[in-house]
């Protein structure tokens, strides 16, 4: 069966194409932030890499990260335009994470900023990203989830609604932490592991938000979506709503962006295991009960 269409790839590409030919200044603090946490993150894990391989981030900022990285070698980028497309790395394509262009068992490292929050079939990009991977080989991606823009998404939804009597859906669903984790099970990762890293920017009103957001190539690309541009007094109105319930003390709003991390190994036998049913030597609750003795 076919995922649903919930997002309009072609228009997303349009959209972010028209980004990066602005390349307004600044507009990618998003992705140096999600690029220098992958800094941190990679240097917990000792161990060398021999071919990574970044998937679908919307520019050059994780494909860098793993260049400055001594303990990796080889790197291509699968970019999700042509557009700006450097060849300062080992390769570069165009590609999405939904259709993989990556031989079975060829990499020692995926890694994905920002993009994987917009597939529509996520469960079947993270099972080509596990078949991707070598043996023991490692996945690490930070993708927009949780509460992300929740305050933008109520205003425009209240704002709506309010003058037109109904409301067509402005900002696109993000998936909760819990549910995110257990898709990486289901692609058939070991030790998979999901956490949230929640940041707050602040603006001086919804429109400077809005205008970051056209300038990431991050505006509304649902399929769902209303063909009918936002009326003006609608837009008002949101940021009328915006104002009053999600203003600061010093009065500037506050935007979410909840960070989901994901990281899992492709299985290996060298890994830990989970033990066999049954090959407990003590019941639990004698466990307990030590453990309490103890204390």
């Amino acid at each position: 069966m076919a995922a649903p269409e919930i997002f309009d790839a072609k228009l997303a590409r349009v959209r972010l194409e028209r980004a990066l030919r602005l390349d307004a200044g600044g507009a990618d603090f998003l992705l140096r932030r999600a690029a220098e946490d992958l800094v941190d993150r990679l240097a917990l894990v000792k161990r060398e890499f021999a071919t990574a391989v970044d998937i679908g981030t919307p520019g050059p900022h994780a494909a860098a990260a793993l260049r400055g990285d001594p303990r990796v070698g080889f790197v291509a980028r699968a970019a999700p335009s042509a557009v700006g497309l450097e060849a300062a790395f080992s390769a570069c394509f165009v590609g999405g994470a939904e259709r993989l262009a990556l031989a079975p068992q060829s990499c020692d490292l995926v890694v994905s900023l920002l993009a994987l929050h917009s597939v529509n079939d996520l469960p079947g990009a993270l099972i080509q990203i596990r078949q991707a991977l070598k043996p023991d080989g490692l996945f690490i991606a930070c993708l927009l989830g949780g509460d992300t823009l929740t305050e933008l998404r109520q205003s425009l939804t209240a704002g709506e609604a309010e003058i037109l009597a109904g409301a067509a859906p402005r900002v696109a669903p993000f998936a909760e932490l819990r549910a995110i984790g257990a898709l990486l099970q289901r692609a058939g990762f070991a030790l998979p592991v999901a956490d949230l890293d929640r940041i707050v920017v602040r603006y001086g009103d919804a429109i400077a938000l809005m205008r970051d957001l056209r300038a990431m190539g991050a505006t509304n690309v649902l399929t769902a979506r209303s063909r009918r541009f936002l009326r003006r007094d609608v837009l008002a109105r949101a940021g009328q709503i915006y104002a009053e319930r999600f203003a600061e003390q010093d009065g500037r709003l506050r935007a979410t962006f909840d960070f989901v991390w994901l990281s899992g190994w492709a299985p290996h036998e060298s890994q830990r295991q989970p033990l066999k049913p049954g090959s407990a030597k003590m019941r639990l609750e004698d466990a307990v009960k030590a453990a309490r003795g103890g204390a």
